[in-house]
């Protein structure tokens, strides 16, 4: 049986509407840890404002993809389910918008980890915000082209290729940057002190975000594909890859969050990065102390100081960075 077009966007409903209820459940748990982790500056993270877009951004996409099927299924049926109209662009609109304010998400972390760089997000951003335009052109073509068409004409598909590539590698650039620089961070700490907690906490990190990662990027190729193929599954694909966009960089800020209960009861002590200026001099290893009480280190020319963090509340200041 070969799957049409209105059956694939029917499938791809159904599935959106089961990724959107666990995305709920997943967007309050990550509030929840925000809010808590934020108790005096909560409304002046970025990180809660972006987040709460990103599901706003994603709960009207699935409005708009509801009324379509109730509208659409009560008036004329399955037939020509899959053929585009008004609400359903705005609805493929918000469907990069939605990949814009995930990566938005991971460069933030980006960002914080590598000592609030500006330098390093440039060219992530730039590849994140030329995948948004390229999909507003492609819009806009098809709209001049053929505004019912359930899938993009031949002619312009590549631009729809560019629109999705580029954001995927915004993914991986991002998220290779983060974990290069937590394990340069452990990397340096391990050379002037054993602290093995600290080592299994950075691993740990490192393999929360590229996990997360992996799951937008398994996602995103495999839509990348059927869309240059033109195949009717990729009306499956775009609207699961929607609540992924969600799903997927608030999974990194549950996972740091459950780790904080489990740091607590397993781990006696921790360690918090804290960047400062190059120094102009290599300091001797004896110059260094245990630390419980602190000490610093010059690795590539940029000092880590390393410092206490016996209580809960300086641990989590450690993962905001993760």
């Amino acid at each position: 049986m070969v799957l049409s077009n209105d059956m694939a966007a029917l499938i791809g409903f159904g599935c959106e509407a089961v990724l959107y209820g666990a995305y709920c459940i997943i967007f309050l748990t990550s509030s929840h840890i925000l809010l808590r982790r934020k108790r005096n500056h909560k409304f002046r993270d970025p990180l809660v404002w972006v987040n709460t877009l990103l599901f706003l951004t994603c709960t009207a996409h699935f409005a708009l993809e509801f009324n379509h099927f109730y509208v659409t299924l009560s008036s004329t049926g399955v037939a020509g389910y899959a053929n585009e109209t008004k609400k359903l662009f705005g609805a493929d609109l918000l469907i990069s918008l939605a990949d814009l304010f995930g990566d938005a998400v991971l460069i933030y972390r980006c960002w914080l980890v590598w000592g609030r760089s500006w330098w390093v997000t440039i060219l992530p951003a730039l590849t994140s915000i030329a995948g948004f335009a390229c999909i507003m052109e492609l819009l806009h073509l098809l709209l001049s082209i053929n505004p019912d068409a359930p899938t993009a004409p031949a002619s312009i598909v590549p631009l729809g290729i560019a629109g999705y590539v580029l954001p995927m590698c915004t993914n991986v650039f991002v998220t290779a940057l983060i974990a290069a620089r937590v394990w340069w961070i452990a990397r340096a700490s391990r050379e002037y002190s054993d602290i093995s907690s600290s080592s299994q906490t950075v691993y740990r990190a490192i393999s929360i975000v590229i996990e997360s990662g992996a799951l937008y990027l398994v996602v995103q190729i495999t839509f990348v594909v059927l869309f240059s193929m033109g195949h009717p599954a990729q009306a499956i694909l775009a609207v699961i890859a929607v609540q992924v966009y969600g799903i997927a960089p608030t999974l990194i800020i549950i996972r740091v969050g459950l780790g904080y209960a489990a740091d607590n009861t397993t781990i006696n002590t921790q360690t918090r990065m804290n960047w400062k200026r190059p120094s102009m001099y290599r300091p001797s290893r004896s110059q260094y102390t245990s630390h419980t009480t602190g000490f610093s280190t010059t690795a590539a020319g940029t000092d880590v100081e390393l410092v206490d963090t016996d209580t809960l509340e300086d641990r989590k200041k450690f993962a905001v960075a993760v």
